[in-house]
This record gives structure tokens, sequence and C-alpha cells, in this order.
């Protein structure tokens, strides 16, 4: 059984597991958490919530996501799980040649070759339009106000803004001075405590609230992104965004010691998580912080990395079956590769034998797992003039080898790091989870999963316990909280430990979990970022 308990905590913490009753948002920013729950106190239910905390975010945390970037959605409704993909396809211009003749060997992270088509807003329309209750235009309402008038900006965020001002200073072309102009404030990032606005994002909003975000796609914005593309020499053009719209898919899941572990199929690296757990249940785990656990988590995430690295993509590109990655058969011969010392990754054959996440629950049953970001930071560093319009660098995944799985080509969806998560248990939905941050989700998701079930962690608890990544090759990066005797003791079985104090790099969670007895809401919120829980 997993475990409720509000008084076991054996990680140091300044939070404690939140309950409730009527409702729960958990988010990285107390305002978009408490924008989604007076969207519940209004009427709304938890899609709405979602909606509302989601748009908030592109307001008061541009770092991590915005209007420009990709989402994706698990939402429980109507006694089943639903999967929602927003995630942009390269433009039509944008190749192999294009890319090279423009003198790059390899995807650059800014300017406007990275920029994919920007999902996000069409996710929330369709939200709204299949589950919502509350009308669209209400939803951005929250959002619109904050651009408008003003947020006092918290200090994780302040930290990021000031890291990518200083990136992006050394990496300074004219396609970027929208940005600078949108962004800063008198020159400079605005610090932590200090009243950020963006009007020009709060027209935005409220154009696309009048649309149900139609203007971005088939309207005036979609207009003006095509105009500036083409001004300053850009790919993207109006007919890219013509025919786009956020797809209903099919989640995939990897049943867990009892458990069901539900993320989004491909192109998403969901199935990273669930690979590396069909490899670790065939071990038996006593004890959460001991070098046996960590190294044979460690090596099970190495080898589905390698797996997924080498096979995910669009998957009307993927040459390798979800199913032949999950199978028993290939989960045990990958478990067998696993010995006492670490191993360099590599991919197996199975045919052979800156992010934000957010979780809500209402009281009628629905839960939403939402994840929305521009990829790196701000992302590509384009900005629309006088939009507020940040656009994402998500193609900066693709690769320039043609025979790579996950190669660009024009209309292709890249390999894409944001993955929603949810639990379930029998016909019973559990609640959901996430921990967004690059590659550091899927393993992420894959100690949050271990720590609910294996350990027995409240999702405070869960949240609070010290994180490893693996980084490469041989190299494992851990927290500097982690028992210094766990991290000397996984080098001598031949990793290379990086001790690591920005905790930052070990990614930000949230989780929700509704009592199957009771139907009351437990709830755990990052410690590593400005994170709140909001509760009706």
């Amino acid at each position: 059984m997993l475990n409720f308990s509000a008084h076991e905590y054996p990680y140091a913490s300044q939070r404690q597991s939140v309950f409730a009753r009527r409702g729960m948002v958990a988010a990285s920013q107390p305002l978009a958490a408490e924008a989604g729950i007076a969207i519940m106190r209004r009427g709304g239910n938890a899609i709405d919530a979602a909606i509302a905390c989601a748009a908030v975010l592109t307001v008061v945390e541009p770092t991590g996501c915005g209007l420009g970037g990709d989402a994706f959605a698990l939402v429980w409704s109507q006694g089943q799980l639903h999967g929602l993909s927003a995630n942009g396809h390269a433009p039509a211009a944008l190749n192999i040649d294009a890319v090279k003749a423009a003198g790059h060997c390899q995807m650059p992270l800014h300017g406007w070759t990275p920029v994919t088509v920007l999902g996000c807003p069409s996710a929330w329309a369709e939200l709204s339009r299949r589950f919502g209750k509350l009308a669209f235009a209400e939803l951005l309402q929250p959002a619109i106000e904050l651009a408008r008038d003003g947020f006092a900006l918290s200090p994780v965020v302040a930290r990021q803004w000031q890291a990518t001002l200083e990136e992006f200073s050394r990496h300074r072309e004219p396609v970027l001075d929208a940005w600078f102009d949108t962004f800063l404030i008198d020159g400079r990032a605005p610090r932590a405590g200090e009243v950020f606005r963006n009007p020009a994002q709060a027209r935005t909003l409220e154009e696309l609230a009048a649309t149900g975000c139609e203007s971005l796609y088939r309207g005036a914005l979609a207009q003006r992104l095509d105009a500036h593309s083409r001004a300053t020499g850009g790919y993207l053009r109006a007919s890219d965004l013509q025919d786009y719209r956020a797809q209903w898919v099919e989640p995939i899941k990897a049943s867990y010691r009892g458990y069901d572990v539900w993320e989004i199929p491909p192109s998403g690296q969901g199935l990273v998580a669930l690979m590396a757990l069909k490899i670790l249940e065939g071990f038996d785990f006593h004890q959460r912080d001991s070098q046996h656990t960590w190294h044979r988590q460690l090596e099970a995430l190495k080898l589905a990395y390698s797996d997924g690295l080498h096979y995910i993509t669009d998957p009307l590109h993927m040459k390798v079956a979800v199913a032949d990655l999950l199978s028993d058969a290939y989960s045990s011969r990958r478990r067998a590769q696993i010995s006492e010392q670490a191993q360099p990754p590599a991919p197996g054959d199975p045919h052979a034998s800156g992010t934000v996440y957010l979780a809500t629950a209402d009281a009628e049953g629905n839960m939403v797992s939402f994840i929305q970001s521009n990829y790196h930071g701000f992302g590509s560093g384009v900005v629309l003039p006088d939009s507020g319009i940040a656009l994402q660098n998500r193609g900066q995944e693709f690769s320039l080898d043609p025979a790579h799985a996950n190669c660009l080509a024009p209309g292709k969806k890249t390999f894409h790091t944001i993955i929603p998560g949810f639990l379930s248990q029998g016909d019973q939905p559990l609640g959901p989870f996430g921990v967004m941050g690059g590659y550091m989700q899927p393993q992420g998701h894959v100690q949050m999963v271990m720590n609910l079930v294996d350990f027995g962690l409240n999702p405070q608890a869960a949240l609070d316990a010290p994180r490893w990544q693996w980084l490469g090759e041989m190299k494992v990066g851990i927290e500097h909280n982690a028992p210094r005797d766990l991290a000397n003791a996984l080098a001598r079985r031949g990793h290379q430990v990086q001790l690591d104090s920005d905790l930052i790099h070990y990614g930000r969670g949230q989780i929700i979990l509704r009592d199957p007895l009771s139907g009351v809401l437990c709830g755990g919120t990052e410690p590593r970022a400005d994170s709140h829980i909001a509760v009706w």
C-alpha cells in the first residue's frame, strides 16, 4: 500500500504533506497553484484548473515554459486515462541540407534553426474543449491580469533569469534582440521580489482567450509569426501552423509490483522510465539509500536510456515497437547485463530473441498530470516582437545524421524530453506525478515510483529524498546532501561520481495521490523550487 502518513519524514524537509478533500493543485509557483484552485472554487474542474495554472506559469516562470513551447497531459476523467500530445513538428523548410548549408555540423541551441511548431496553446484549447466546464476565456484571465498588472518574481526563477541573460549575452545576435526588449528591466534581469510586467504577453493571452487559441495557428498571430520568420531568416511559416492540432493518444504503461505506471507514448521519453522499471522489478530492494539500490537503479537507467536514445523518435518513423521494448523477455535480457560493477552503456536489440510540471485533482475524481516547456530555459531566444511569445528550441534534439532514428526531416517530431506520469492500481486511479528537468525526467520518474512503492515514502518525503542521475557514459551525478559513504561505494563499483550542490539539476517534481478508501488527496511539492500546493 502507498503511504499517506503525515508523520514519517526520513529526510530533512521544510515542507509537510498536504491533505485536502475537494481539490488540490501542485505547481512550481504559488501564484499558478492559487490561480488553479481559484478556478475550481468558481465551478471549474481539475482540467480547468490545470489550464489556468499552466497559463499563469508562462507568465510567472518564463524561464521554464512559454506560449511558444510544447505540452503533454495525462487526464483521468470519466473512469479512464486519456493522453494528449502537443509537441510540434519541424517546419517544412527545415531539413538537414539547409542546416548544414548554414554552417552547422549539429543542431544549434539558439536562433531560428531549432524552432519547431509551438504546441502548448493548442493543448490548453483541446483540454478545455473535451473536458472543461468553464468558458476557455475565463481560464486565461488570471494569467492576463498577472502579465498586465505585474507579479513579484520568485527566488529560483530570478536566478534562472539571470543565468539566461548571461548565456544570451555571450551568444547575442540580432535575432535575439526582441528577447532583450521583452524580458529585461532597464537592460538587466528582474530580481527576486521585484515586480515584472509583460503587457505584450497580456495582449497575446487576450487574443488567445478570445479565439480559443485559433489566432496562433490559423489567424493574425500566425501571420505575424510568418512575417517575422521571413524577415529574420527563420524557417517557420503560416502553413506549418495551419494544420497543427494537439493529438489525443493512447497512454502506455508498465506494471510495477502491482501498480500501473503510465506515460505518454513516443516521441516522448516516458518509455525510458517504463523500460527501467521493468528491469528493476526483477530485483528485491530493502533499503533506499544503499549502494546496491543506487547501483542497480543507475545501471537500469543506463540500459533504458541507451535504448531510448537509439530508438525513440516520431512514432511514424520508429523502427522498433513499444511492445518489444517493454516485453518481459527483453527486460530479462537487459537485467541480466547488470553486474556488480558499472558498465559502459550500449543499446540492445529487442528483436534479438529553462520545463514546468503541475498536478491537479478535484472532488469529482478528475486528475491531471500536465507538463509544458520551452526546452532550454527561455528556449531559442527568438521572440515575436510585441507579443511575449518566446519560441522553443526543441529542434535541437534532432540529429543531422541521416542514418539516425531521430534525424531531422521536414514535418517530423523529434525525441521529446518532457513527460507527465500517472499511477493507478487495478481500476483505481491513484494520481499524477512528474519531475521536470530535461534528461532527468525519466530518472526522476523511476525514483519517485520506487520511493512510493518500494520504500513506502509519503509524497513529500518521496520528493525530499536525495536524487541521482546518469550523466552519460560512466558519469553519475549525486546531490551533495546524499550520504558521502554511498558516493564512495558507487565510485568503488566503477561509477564516475560527481557531487553537485546545485539542486536544480536534479529536477523539480509534484505528486498528488488520492486515497482509494476515503477519497482524501495527499500532495507533495518540490523543495528544490518555489513550489506550492493550493487546496480546497
